[in-house]
């Protein structure tokens, strides 16, 4: 018999998985979108006519055409958002009077096939007069060019902590500074965005690859106006998402609306340059810094102020780099620390939440700055950090920025990652190289971390159910929906153990809002801390049902009946009948349907980190070479260590790519510049992976019964500032600000020609 690690493994790994571009609909429609060539301007004219003649095309709309379009949906999400953020600032789903960003749409052409509607597409007509684009918060945040005529360009802001003495800056032995921008970022998933509307007598259902199924369906609903038990989504296999499959985007909206209209089914399949050009981005912050600390090393004082990149309309974007402010403290007990937050807007596409989402910048910035302090107190940066660490015996503990930490033992993961790395051997071959000319410089940087996993109070719990059939078949539903995560074999798995049952025999649904009515879905790393929770607890219940029928079958109180491995038997003799024990199918066909359904709500969690880089650095030609990767992670107790390395390593990968490659780049006009598509947006390959070794340590966290913690985004958030640190620690950089991520070799060329610190550590 054939092993596979998942479930999932033999059905995608042979070709036999179900994607929205594989379902067949008789009489589909294909959408395909017109879109603005320039990133900001005022839109003069639309003309469909040429479109609608082309053959094949069923019909061709500008936002002219279609006055009763709704506006794009939000949701404001625990915090995350705000009335004030999005209130004069409607994001339409096609263009009315304004482009904002390159590629927004100014037209939909519906056709018999994508083929025909590519057609029509080109024979749509449009005059953009084209504004003053501003595609970097430094740009738009003076207001010189509003993106929405009398509102500013500042669309939210905040604050975490408060302000730092003047005193601690005055009197510190030590006070670093520098400015870091965290570039904008592309999720990248191997699946782009995808829908598929089917209208259905009164009903319509939709099948796409989203995180959140429940929210899109109440969204849908609402623009249609509609009550939400006549849409029903469906989450089929989904190529990975990383948190840009969390909304309800234009083109949703667009499909949607227009399969009602039509009465007939309407689908769209995002292509890999239309996905680059107008799906969500990540990161995005402008960032400057202060540290102060003693002659000791100990932190006295940190303040951030952030700059964010939010695009072109605000909604969830908004509020996002909260989630930065808030956990600007990292791992350590600075005693004032203060975060402020502006959140710009500009001539890109919407800032979202990307696999990390607000914390890799905080640690990027903080991680940086500690290095820079290390060399200005002549300092080990690992001692650096373990001297400010909070100790085990603090938690829980409260940061200044408000931030309530779970548990955590900081030095036990960087002391794993110094030795793994073996930190001592590449400090002496530095400082080998660094008395050879003819050496490549080396450097070794080192980045710890904290990060939340759950979500955000309000948004910790989930909805789910077990049932057992006839035929022994143990049913779990829940809320999340999957992305490539192994929802299938860890779910199943925990709740065979936790009835003590064989795993084939457990089946698991979800993403399908008729078969889990409620639900909150799959972000924030909350899988196995929130929905595992959800269904041990559901299970548990089931156990407890089943023992009571048992006991009312067997007119024994339920403390003499017990339960073992699928079985329901009684404690002590045998009954008058002569049995003991029921299976539990039996149990149900004797007794009716044993179904528990159930809201279970957890705590939030902080999983963290150390993350230690060995890098290489050709000065002459601004390459870096990753020599090792190492990643210490504590996501608490572990369900399923291969699924939890995967993660691990692949995030560190994502990370990889922030640190050396990523970054969307635009011209004057705010139109990305990726006429090549992915030769222009790199991504790291199986060429660039270095060596990564995948570490851990278990600190359970005392939020939640399983005492476990997120573990999807541990790399993204960890690995970037370790290489920087590196590269910066190989070519002795004395000016923080000179490297830039990415690392392209220009950067690296123009940073090994500057000022070098003149200690040698």
């Amino acid at each position: 018999m054939e092993q596979w690690t998942r479930r999932e493994d033999r059905r995608l790994l042979t070709g036999q998985g179900r994607f929205v571009a594989d379902i067949a609909v008789p009489g589909c429609l294909d959408a395909v979108f017109v879109r603005s060539r320039v990133g900001h301007g005022t839109l003069r004219a639309v003309d469909c006519a040429a479109a609608r003649a082309v053959p094949g095309v069923v019909g061709a709309w500008s936002a002219a055409d279609l006055a009763e379009l709704p506006a794009v949906p939000y949701t404001l999400l625990a915090r995350l958002s705000t009335e004030e953020a999005v209130a004069g600032r409607e994001w339409p789903a096609l263009v009315k009077d304004r482009v904002r960003y390159a590629g927004e749409a100014l037209a939909v052409v519906l056709g018999e096939d994508r083929y025909r509607a590519e057609d029509g597409a080109a024979e749509v007509s449009c005059q953009v007069d084209p504004l003053p684009a501003m595609v970097t918060p430094s740009a738009a945040v003076d207001d010189s060019v509003r993106l929405f005529d009398g509102l500013s360009n500042i669309a939210f802001q905040g604050e975490a902590g408060k302000p730092v003495e003047e005193s601690v800056w005055r009197e510190a032995a030590a006070v670093v500074e520098g400015r870091y921008r965290q570039q904008l970022l592309m999720p990248t998933p191997m699946e782009c965005r995808t829908i598929l509307a089917v209208p259905e007598g009164d009903r319509l259902t939709v099948w796409s690859g989203h995180q959140m199924p429940h929210r899109l369906r109440r969204e849908l609903a609402a623009l249609l106006g509609w009550s939400e038990d006549r849409v029903r989504v469906v989450v089929p296999d989904t190529g990975g998402a990383f948190g840009s499959k969390s909304a309800a985007f234009p083109e949703f909206v667009v499909v949607a609306f227009l399969a009602v209209k039509l009465g007939r089914p309407v689908r769209w399949i995002e292509d890999r340059l239309e996905s680059m050009l107008v799906a969500t981005r990540g990161r995005g912050q402008d960032q400057r810094v202060r540290l102060a600390a003693d002659a000791e090393g100990r932190l006295l004082g940190y303040e951030l102020k952030i700059d964010a990149d939010v695009g072109a309309y605000p909604h969830l974007g908004a509020g996002l780099p909260m989630q930065t402010a808030w956990l600007a403290t990292g791992p350590y007990t600075t005693p004032q620390v203060h975060a402020t937050v502006r959140s710009v807007l500009t001539n890109t596409m919407m800032t979202y939440p990307y696999r990390g989402a607000g914390r890799p910048e905080a640690t990027i910035a903080l991680e940086r700055a500690m290095d820079v302090m290390a060399r200005q107190l002549r300092l080990d940066p690992a001692e650096l950090r373990r001297r400010n660490f909070i100790p085990p015996e603090s938690f829980p503990y409260r940061t200044p920025t408000g931030r309530c930490y779970d548990s955590g033992n900081y030095v036990a993961a960087l002391d794993l990652a110094l030795e793994t790395l073996g930190y001592d051997k590449w400090r002496a071959e530095q400082a080998r190289r660094r008395t050879d000319p003819a050496a490549l410089p080396l450097g070794i940087g080192l980045s710890c971390y904290v990060e939340r996993s759950g979500g955000e109070a309000g948004g910790l719990h989930e909805f789910g159910s077990v049932e057992v059939g006839e035929d022994g078949t143990i049913t779990a539903r829940c809320g999340a929906a999957p992305s490539g995560q192994g929802h299938e074999t860890v779910f199943a798995a925990l709740v065979a153990r936790t009835l003590g049952v064989a795993e084939e025999r457990v089946r698991l649904v979800e993403g399908d809002t008729d078969e889990q009515p409620e639900g909150l879905g799959s972000f924030a790393s909350r899988s196995a801390q929130v929905v595992g929770a959800l269904l041990q607890h559901v299970a548990r219940r089931l156990v407890d049902e089943a023992r009571e029928r048992a006991a009312r079958l067997w007119e024994l109180p339920v403390d003499e009946v017990a339960w073992s491995n699928g079985l329901v038997h009684a404690l002590g003799p045998v009954l008058k009948d002569g049995s003991a024990a029921i299976e539990v199918a039996e149990l149900v066909k004797v007794t009716g349907p044993l179904r528990v359904a159930d809201r279970f709500e957890s705590g939030m969690a902080f999983p963290f980190g150390s993350h230690a880089v060995v890098a290489e650095v050709d000065p002459e030609l601004g390459t870096v070479r990753l020599l090792r990767v190492v990643t210490v992670d504590d996501c608490g107790v572990v369900l399923n260590p291969v699924l939890v390395r995967g993660q691990a390593f692949g995030s560190a990968v994502q990370g990889i790519g922030q640190a050396l490659y990523e970054g969307m780049t635009y011209d004057e006009d705010g139109v990305p510049m990726l006429a090549s598509g992915l030769l222009d947006y790199l991504l790291p390959t199986f060429t660039e992976v270095p060596p990564i070794e995948v570490k851990d340590t278990c600190t359970p966290s005392p939020s939640t019964p399983l005492g476990a913690k997120g573990a999807g985004e541990s790399g993204c958030i960890g690995t970037p500032a370790a290489i920087v640190n590196a590269v910066a620690d190989a070519l002795r950089i004395a000016d923080p600000d000179l490297l830039q991520m990415p690392l392209t070799p220009d950067v690296v060329w123009r940073a090994a020609r500057a000022p070098k610190l003149q200690e040698v550590r």
